[in-house]
């Protein structure tokens, strides 16, 4: 990695002293690109239909090899964020012809991030393509108003949140919760989607017992879902691709049949999102549910729902050069390593506690918050850690989305180490972020919609007939 003086954290997480926060390294960059010359560019990001987004960014001028080195550093970190936040398959760079060859060698099948590139050809249906253009007629995407302007309460409805780990399910009467339920499944792995299927319909049949009739059914799980289809998804990761088109793609809408109500399917962190301007009252929400992967979704200003694809497990918040590295997509300081379970997991022997490493991640998690509960301060050394992170990763997120509240779920953020969290992110942004600190507010729902808020507000998805 190219080389850039930074002032030392005020910060340090414990467990992990060499970690080198995205938002940082971005303050630094343009501290230099300030002082030594710069010029802002624009990034257009577009998917088939013409719509998106376009970012402003600040690089270095000067053409020596390191300026062109931080260029290429800072640029290939906020196509991979824009990549997985916004979501396109084209992306346009505002004279930038040299930068842009650069990036297109490593954004190609079989470059360093084909994953990337795979991904968004799932999406999409299209190749990734990464092009300069000048600035005259440079493009100005947008996207449309595809939000839902109101909230649906009414009637008889089902809400199903699917995690790598369990699927929770709850029945809603008019608004009310009357049953939600939480069941352990293994999904991950699985090679025939009818034990996704077979699981997913046990779940709604639970809930639909607490129900005089069933009026709509409201789902959210980990991937990119376009209009209740599965575009891409963990849940499914152990599903071959010659099955996924016949058996995985109309999964929600075969398992309704047996209802014939209206269904909607849509990323978990919008839900999140949603869960979060239900109780707040107020939009500009982003969700981050901290459970097997980093969920994250946004609900604008208007409390809606957006068409971003917000899967910020992707996204990059850790810039050393031995950032932990994604077992899936292969890249390193991703944020699902810093705010998931598999956070937990590789933290666990850094802290110098003593659980089975044969035990999978849900387990090692109920561990390390047993730990917690009996006042151990090498787990609280854990969520300390996560802490930190989180308080770094917050500026990062907010260079992409305009927040005002940071709503936070998940298993990890269950019991007191999830108060540990919060208290240290907090602790952060004032010292190191303080106009942040004071614009961004960080809150969790209680207990019981921590662990099944996202079945909630999920139930509220679909329109009634």
């Amino acid at each position: 990695m190219p080389s850039l003086s930074t002032t030392p954290l005020k910060h340090v997480p414990e467990l992990d002293p060499g970690f080198f926060p995205a938002s940082i390294w971005t303050q630094a960059f343009h501290e230099k690109c300030a002082s030594e010359g710069g010029r802002e560019i624009r990034i257009a990001i577009l998917r088939p239909n013409g719509s998106g987004y376009v970012h402003r960014e600040t690089i270095l001028n000067s053409g020596d090899e390191s300026s062109q080195a931080l260029n290429f550093r800072m640029i290939e970190r906020v196509i991979k964020f824009l990549l997985w936040s916004c979501g396109g398959t084209t992306v346009i760079l505002e004279d930038s012809p040299a930068l842009c060859d650069a990036l297109s060698e490593h954004y190609r099948e079989g470059g360093p991030r084909a994953f990337d590139v795979d991904y968004s050809n799932r999406f999409f249906g299209q190749t990734l393509v990464i092009a300069s253009q000048p600035s005259e007629g440079f493009p100005n995407p947008t996207f449309p108003d595809e939000g839902d302007s109101e909230i649906g309460l009414k009637g008889n409805r089902i809400g199903f949140d699917l995690g790598g780990s369990d699927r929770k399910c709850a029945a809603v009467i008019d608004g009310e919760v009357v049953f939600s339920e939480e069941i352990t499944w293994d999904p991950y792995f699985q090679s025939d989607p009818a034990y996704h299927r077979a699981g997913i319909i046990d779940s709604i049949r639970r809930a639909a017992e607490h129900l005089p009739a069933v009026d709509a059914i409201g789902g959210s799980a980990a991937g990119v879902y376009v209009d209740s289809k599965v575009r891409a998804a963990s849940l499914f990761r152990g599903v071959p691709d010659e099955l996924f088109a016949d058996h995985v793609e109309n999964i929600f809408f075969e398992v309704a049949e047996e209802w014939n109500v209206p269904i909607r399917v849509v990323n978990d962190g919008d839900v999140t999102a949603l869960a979060g301007a239900m109780s707040l009252k107020d939009g500009c929400v982003l969700g981050l549910a901290m459970g097997t992967s980093a969920a994250a979704g946004y609900a604008d200003d208007a409390s809606r729902i957006t068409s971003w694809i917000s899967e910020l497990a992707f996204v990059p918040v850790d810039f050393q050069e031995n950032a932990a590295q994604d077992e899936w997509s292969g890249d390193f300081g991703c944020a699902v390593n810093y705010f998931s379970q598999q956070a937990v997991s590789r933290l666990i022997e850094p802290a110098g506690l003593d659980i089975d490493p044969s035990l999978g991640k849900p387990e090692k998690l109920v561990e390390v918050q047993k730990a917690m509960e009996a006042g151990d301060d090498r787990a609280a050394a854990i969520y300390r850690t996560i802490g930190c992170y989180l308080g770094y990763a917050i500026p990062q997120f907010a260079r992409f989305y305009d927040i005002r509240h940071l709503l936070l779920l998940g298993r990890v953020l269950s019991g007191k180490g999830g108060d540990i969290i919060i208290e240290k992110a907090e602790e952060v942004l004032r010292d190191e972020f303080p106009a942040l600190a004071k614009k961004i507010s960080l809150s969790t729902p209680d207990e019981k919609l921590k662990r099944h808020g996202q079945a909630i507000a999920a139930a509220s998805l679909p329109k009634l007939k």
